[in-house]
């Protein structure tokens, strides 16, 4: 069976790690804000679903 709680780790740790490592500048805060609103989009997803 996956290991769902490892992979959700995983992927948010890098996309963590690149939103600290990604500049504030005009031209990447689309790309900021996309990987900012996924990543609490599955924050979100993880806690109402480990919550059952």
């Amino acid at each position: 069976m996956a290991d769902y709680q490892k992979m959700y780790y995983i992927l948010c740790q890098s996309v963590s790690k690149a939103l600290d490592e990604l500049p504030q500048t005009q031209w990447n805060e689309p790309a900021r804000k996309q990987l900012q609103d996924a990543l609490e989009q599955a924050e979100e997803l993880y806690i109402q679903t480990t919550e059952d």
